[in-house]
């Protein structure tokens, strides 16, 4: 994971998976999946959604940004335009909810696919 969190790159568990059984075969796919749990419940990791459903996974940072991906050739952008905190105080008002976090999903075409369509 250190060589795919130092390039930067966007990973699934599978590829996690397949990249760590070159070192040690006997590693299950199920504790690869459960760790990768635990550090995105840490804050270690981020989740990206995909419009289709996917996930993959990225070292992020500390900074509050979201996601926007390319329906199409699966292209993310780090954005760092997130709601107001007075738009979440009034939502958790108007819910009776204690909003304790959030996760904004972006989708579209990036320029590229765009202008080859």
């Amino acid at each position: 994971m250190i060589e795919l969190a130092t390039a930067g790159a966007d990973f699934t568990v599978d590829d996690l998976w397949q990249s760590l059984r070159q070192k040690e075969p006997r590693l299950g796919r199920a504790t690869v999946y459960r760790s990768v749990e635990i550090l995105v419940n840490a804050g270690l990791l981020d989740r990206i959604e995909f419009a289709d459903g996917r996930h993959h996974y990225r070292i992020c940072g500390e900074r509050h940004h979201h996601h926007l991906t390319c329906t199409q050739c699966h292209r993310v952008v780090e954005v760092d335009i997130c709601l107001p905190a007075e738009q979440f105080k009034a939502i958790g008002q108007q819910t009776g909810f204690a909003i304790e976090g959030h996760s904004i999903t972006l989708f579209g075409r990036c320029a590229r696919c765009t202008a080859h369509r």
